[in-house]
């Protein structure tokens, strides 16, 4: 038992040392202070950004379409059953992320300049043959995540300048989001992350507040659920709410004590509660059926510079999300190319754009996204965020002793 806790403090140490180096390499300039406070980021605070930032984000605009489809009852109630859920198997990820990375520190095994990824957990506890599943289903899911993104863009831009057709701003966006080439990291997503989570508050908050000042519509109707189908493709967007499991590992590994993220997601979808279920439930009050010929909530609510800026905030919010979903991709095809390690940032850059070009490429193809987080909900988020850290904790516990270990890990103070 006192070797599993040497282990897991040799985790703090390795970080802390990292930490040393950077701090000696940086040295006394308040530039450089200036540069760790908005660049690099590891704290518990920094993660919880992270995880409430990326939850929600297009899927905001198309909640209110979903409680068309199953009724508003059932909308609410899914949003909290699949929340409650997924926080449980980020937490199962999480336990499986700290025994892997426990068992590999007992090995000397450094990780300073490699970012641990959920397919290597599962390869590490589990084998090749869990490694494949992990990394097709994680990167195709992240692959649709990162053109859904895309697409949002250019649908919301539309409803300030239509002057240009989809296609066209998607070349445009496609390009603005391709500069996350040159994030190294989710380090150094933090000031991204804090403003990200600022602009889906006020979005949020925006759609309630327009909504019950707009009022009812004449005439409006709430007859959801009327058909089976649709009950099923409102649900599954709000599964795909819930789905950012995908990049839990590495924020984890992001973080400076990592095992101090067992609840952070938890946390992360309680304050997302507060910022779907109001706008989605006014949305839904307001203009009721309508929604059904109307997955953009932008397209119902009156044009005013308020809606102007929650486009244009959502826009920005657009381009982190994108870049939260690609980094992971970008790590995944630096280790198959072996510039994973590579410090310059520009050699990269470079190596990272032939994961981005394939992603501009399908968002032109595909100028819709409702249909696309219906199929990536159902598809993919159902075993990315549920049936594979399930099976994978089962079976990484299964004999006695290793539950036993667990237990004991569980119980020590953090």
């Amino acid at each position: 038992m006192s070797s599993e806790k040497q282990a897991e403090e040799a985790i703090v140490s390795s970080l802390n040392e990292t930490m040393e180096h950077e701090e000696e390499d940086q040295g006394d300039n308040s530039i450089f202070s200036v540069k760790s406070l908005l660049w690099h980021g590891g704290s518990v605070y920094d993660a919880w950004f992270s995880c409430a930032s990326n939850q929600v984000a297009q899927v905001l605009l198309t909640l209110p379409y979903s409680f068309s489809q199953m009724g508003m009852l059932s909308g609410i109630i899914l949003q909290v059953f699949y929340g409650v859920l997924g926080s449980w198997t980020a937490y199962l990820i999480s336990v499986l992320y700290i025994e892997y990375r426990t068992r590999k520190e007992k090995e000397n095994v450094s990780f300073k300049n490699h970012v641990i990824q959920w397919f290597e957990v599962l390869d590490g506890l589990l084998g090749p043959y869990w490694k494949a599943i992990g990394l097709a289903f994680n990167c195709t899911f992240l692959l649709f995540g990162s053109v859904i993104q895309l697409i949002a863009c250019a649908s919301n831009i539309y409803y300030i300048n239509d002057k240009l057709d989809k296609r066209t701003w998607t070349y445009i966006f496609g390009a603005c989001c391709a500069t996350t080439v040159f994030i190294p990291s989710f380090h150094n997503y933090r000031i991204w992350s804090f403003l990200g989570l600022g602009m889906t508050t006020y979005t949020a908050w925006y759609l309630t507040i327009a909504a019950l000042v707009h009022g009812q519509v004449e005439g409006v109707t709430h007859q959801g659920p009327t058909k089976l189908v649709l009950y099923f493709t409102g649900a599954t967007n709000i599964l795909y709410t819930f789905g950012g499991h995908a990049v839990t590992v590495e924020i984890m590994h992001a973080m400076w004590k990592p095992q101090k993220f067992k609840y952070i997601y938890l946390l992360a979808t309680l304050y997302v509660f507060t910022l779907t279920i109001p706008s989605a439930s006014a949305v839904y009050w307001a203009f009721g059926d309508q929604l059904l010929n109307h997955s953009n909530a932008f397209s119902l609510l009156p044009h005013s510079a308020w809606r102007d800026a929650a486009v244009i905030l959502m826009l920005i919010h657009q381009f982190i999300t994108f870049g939260f979903a690609c980094t992971p991709l970008y790590f995944v095809w630096e280790k198959v190319v072996g510039m994973h390690d590579t410090k310059s940032i520009c050699l990269r850059a470079v190596s990272r754009l032939p994961v981005v070009i394939p992603i501009w490429f399908l968002a032109i193809i595909f100028p819709f996204f409702g249909p696309i987080n219906s199929a990536v909900g159902s598809l993919l988020v159902s075993f990315t965020v549920y049936i594979i850290p399930a099976l994978a904790h089962t079976l990484t516990y299964k004999s006695a002793s290793a539950r036993k270990s667990l237990q004991f890990s569980d119980s020590r103070p953090h």
